[in-house]
């Protein structure tokens, strides 16, 4: 591999304008497919497959009007009092006009909405009365039905009486003599009594006929009067679920609009956003002060800032006083520069096509700058010191290539295979932002080992400052005036002595000079930096992780200060009815299965909100204790989940979560999930790869345990400052929360790949030292010698640019960009310039131990470019005749 890498760093040197045009025109394919087809990115992160996203489907399918994104407007009076009904009305008005931005479908108004509720209770109220009253009514009629009912029974009961004496009368009437005046007079005078009977039996019978006109009058009203009576219940049901839902605060000072869209939030283009915002903040005027939810006012399509910019300016500074000149400081910039351009370009092209969160090409910015940085640099190092040695330059280039460009090579690789790795965790968005970040990693691997070669030819001599030549002058005829007399062994031996004695000097020397204190030191202080680590508590972030003086954090705040935390963060919580469901018993059963939701613990208000119109599909909007990142929450909808069984077998309605507030818990869990075989994949992978770059066993291993130690004390450090709040005043952290759920992830990957860089540029000038010849003990300290100058100032130069990131405009870059730069920082300084060298140093020859069958089988990729040494050119001549005296400064 060094051979053919050293005949790819010749030819660049040779054909430099052909590279350097060659890789222009990628640049420019890259940036028009870019400027032609780059799309919109999104903070949305779902998982195919999950309850919350079959969810989501069944709304898009039978409640279409419920689906596509939403977010909040909150109002405030500029002087803190309550609102007047002038400014009720101008946010009424402000919010009407926002019906017409595209894309927004509707608006909450709160004043509209708390005047129809207030209106609806007063209805409820005066229903109340109105049926008091006609069961009051009700039971004045029934007493007199009742009343008439015992008349009549008692009229009954002597018209009975009296047709019987009549009976008995016409009796004693029949036993008289016929015709005779007596039994005339008597028949006369009973048909008159008779007479008299049968009116007040037709009287009677008047009388049921009119009280059973009542009774059914009565039953009528009865039935009228019930129904009136479950329509109020069900409305005082249904006012009693929405009380726990306000839109304006009771103190009359806060007020909630809500924007409902026609698309998701991350298809809403960053122009109707701002006109949004336009049309709302004229209420300045009025003296209302306007603060948007994130969902607004989040604009994912910007990647640098300020902060971002700094981080590199401090790079370049390192560079400058590394390097001494400006020119040679410029050149692993402008090759970084390139390679993002072309990497991140590339990702933001697809964007057209492939739904991707804003972190992916952030990534792949962070990781493009500091790769593409410390690539050339190692190589643009390695080429000043062989020049300085006198070796020609086209030569120098080329050998420079072949041996660092090695090490850049398989470092590359490690990182590249660290984050394409993350495809297997079965994420989608995970597996884009890692392919994508992979890519562009590969392409500053490329950029490394073929433009850097070529600009190096046309930069000639002045990679070099004029004092540095000078310098190396003067050390070089003061060596050859030491060397006077002595044979070429003996000044071989002279020079050979001189780099023993100053690699014993300094840090390494320190390190190995006392390896067990060193070592023991460094593991105890990593393991105390990883307590916090214990406490790790996963979530995405909300509006509490922006910055205080942003507007969503504002929003954020307002909103839990004056309708409670869980107002940020609703639940939205999915029913299946049965079927055969009128509009009453669906509203009634809606109201059953609310009630059971806001049984569950920690549940604040559990509102029925609509329902399909076949009566089969309804939504109801859960509102929790506490934020959506807390861990009530989380517990909350692990609650709700579980009670699902509960209500199935209750009301036979089967219910499921969605949101984001339950996506952000399955996101969460899922990623947790992926974690220890994603490990696993990584870990087993590169160690393959260093027991084949370094040909033993020892080192990987002791690469990889060193690697552990990094990440837990990265995640120790992560969860101090943005969990606890340690020193959040420094890392401007005023809300301190769960840790960004996928960050633990990625910071695996992305650490695993860059501290195996470091140990690759280590190990690799020891093993280069062991394989030329000398103690395995003194090789440790002379590839330390050699390396550590630049791996120093790479590593200080890869944390500038991730600490850029700490203050991103991003919120959800900046613990990635501190984990990130606090992990490297560890790695470089504690595991891989002290633990790796105090332990190799104690282990000695071993350390370079590998089975003889294995070392057979595996192959020679020679990343110390020892084939190289055979080569007989100008360079190498002038190299061999002339030890090399002093690096470049």
């Amino acid at each position: 591999m060094a051979l053919w890498l050293y005949r790819l760093g010749r030819f660049s040197a040779h054909r430099a304008w052909l590279v350097i045009v060659a890789w222009a025109v990628i640049m420019g394919l890259v940036g028009g497919a870019a400027a032609l087809f780059m799309g919109t990115m999104t903070n949305n992160f779902q998982i195919p497959g999950t309850e919350t996203q079959q969810m989501a489907d069944k709304l898009k399918a039978d409640l279409p009007e419920a689906s596509g994104g939403s977010g909040t407007v909150v109002f405030t009076s500029t002087n803190g009092l309550a609102f007047t009904p002038a400014q009720e009305k101008a946010i009424s008005a402000a919010l009407a006009t926002a019906t017409s931005v595209p894309t927004v479908k509707g608006v909450i108004d709160p004043f509209v909405t708390t005047a129809t509720v207030k209106d609806s209770q007063a209805k409820l109220a005066e229903g109340a009365k109105a049926l008091a009253a006609g069961e009051t009514r009700l039971a004045d009629g029934k007493k007199t039905l009742d009343a008439s009912a015992a008349q009549l029974a008692d009229g009954r009961a002597k018209l009975d009486a009296g047709q019987a004496q009549l009976d008995a009368q016409k009796a004693q009437i029949a036993a008289l003599p016929a015709g005779s005046p007596q039994a005339a007079a008597a028949s006369a005078q009973l048909q008159s009594a008779q007479a008299q009977l049968d009116a007040q039996k037709a009287q009677l019978a008047a009388g049921q006929e009119q009280l059973a006109a009542g009774q059914s009058k009565y039953e009528a009203s009865a039935k009228e009067l019930a129904a009136k009576k479950s329509e109020l219940a069900t409305g005082q049901r249904s006012a009693e679920a929405a009380s726990g839902l306000r839109f304006v605060s009771e103190n009359g000072k806060a007020a909630i609009g809500q924007v409902q869209f026609s698309e998701s939030m991350n298809a809403v283009t960053p122009a109707n956003r701002q006109l949004l915002q336009d049309k709302l903040n004229t209420l300045d005027s009025s003296g209302v002060t306007v603060d948007y939810s994130k969902e607004i006012v989040e604009d994912v399509s910007s990647l640098f800032g300020i902060a971002e910019v700094v981080g590199i300016a401090v790079a370049a500074a390192v560079l400058i006083i590394m390097l001494g000149t400006l020119i040679a400081a410029g050149l692993p910039l402008v090759m970084a520069l390139v390679g993002v351009g072309i990497g991140v370009g590339g990702t933001m092209a697809l964007t057209g096509v492939i739904e991707m969160s804003s972190i992916s090409p952030m990534l792949a910015l962070m990781l493009g700058l500091a790769v593409g940085i410390d690539y050339s640099l190692f190589i643009v190092n390695r080429h000043r010191q062989q020049l300085l040695a006198g070796m020609e330059m086209r030569e120098s280039i080329a050998k420079a290539t072949g041996t660092s460009g090695n090490a850049v090579l398989f470092a590359g690789l490690t990182v590249v295979i660290a984050l394409a790795a993350l495809s297997v965790t079965g994420l989608p968005f995970l597996s884009i932002l890692g392919l994508a970040a992979a890519a562009t990693v590969a392409v500053a691997v490329l950029i490394a080992l073929s433009l850097t070669p070529a600009i190096l030819s046309l930069m000639g001599r002045r990679v070099i400052s004029k004092r540095t030549w000078a310098r190396n002058a003067a050390e070089r005829k003061a060596h050859q005036a030491g060397a006077t007399g002595l044979s070429v062994g003996g000044s071989a031996a002279r020079d050979e002595a001189k780099d023993v004695s100053r690699s014993a000097r300094g840090w390494g020397g320190l390190v190995t000079r006392h390896p067990v204190i060193a070592l023991a030191t460094a593991v105890a202080a990593l393991v105390v930096v990883a307590i916090p680590a214990t406490g790790l508590r996963l979530a995405l972030p909300d509006g509490g992780s922006e910055p205080v003086d942003s507007s969503a954090f504002k929003a954020y705040s307002i909103t839990g200060a004056n309708f409670g935390e869980g107002m940020n963060g609703p639940i939205i919580v999915v029913g299946s009815l049965p079927a055969g469901l009128n509009q009453e018993s669906a509203t009634v059963l809606n109201l059953d299965v609310a009630d059971q939701l806001r049984k569950v613990p920690n549940v604040k208000a559990a509102i029925p909100v609509s329902v399909s119109r076949n009566l089969r599909t309804a939504v109801y909007q859960v509102i929790p204790a506490e934020g959506p990142a807390s861990a009530s929450t989380v517990q909350v909808v692990h609650d709700l989940r579980s009670e699902g069984a509960a209500i199935q077998a209750d009301h036979h309605v089967g219910i499921g979560l969605t949101g984001q507030t339950a996506a952000n818990v399955d996101v969460s869990a899922k990623l947790g999930a992926a974690l220890p075989p994603y490990l696993a994949i990584v870990v087993g992978l590169s160690l393959i790869l260093l027991i084949l770059v370094f040909r033993s066993i020892l080192v990987p291993v002791l690469a990889t345990a060193g690697f552990l130690l990094s990440l837990v004390a990265a995640f120790g450090g992560v969860v101090a400052v943005y969990q606890w709040g340690w020193l959040g005043g420094i890392f401007d952290v005023p809300h301190p929360g769960a840790v960004l759920s996928f960050l633990p992830i990625i910071l695996i990957g992305v650490l695993f790949g860059l501290a195996m860089d470091y140990q690759v540029f280590i190990a690799s000038g020891m093993r280069e030292a062991f394989v030329h010849g000398e103690d395995a003990r003194q090789a440790v300290r002379s590839g330390f010698k050699h390396a550590a100058p630049v791996v120093t100032a790479a590593a200080i130069i890869m944390t500038s640019v991730f600490s850029g990131f700490i203050f991103s405009h991003l919120t959800m870059v900046r613990p990635l960009g501190f984990a990130l730069a606090f992990g490297v920082l560890i790695d470089a300084f504690v595991v891989r310039m002290t633990i790796i060298p105090a332990a190799m140093h104690l282990l000695g020859r071993s350390a370079w131990w590998i089975p003889k069958w294995l070392d057979r089988i595996l192959p020679d990729v020679d990343v110390e470019g020892a084939r190289l040494v055979s080569l007989t050119e100008t360079g190498s001549a002038a190299k061999n005749a002339d030890p090399e005296p002093a690096t470049a400064s």
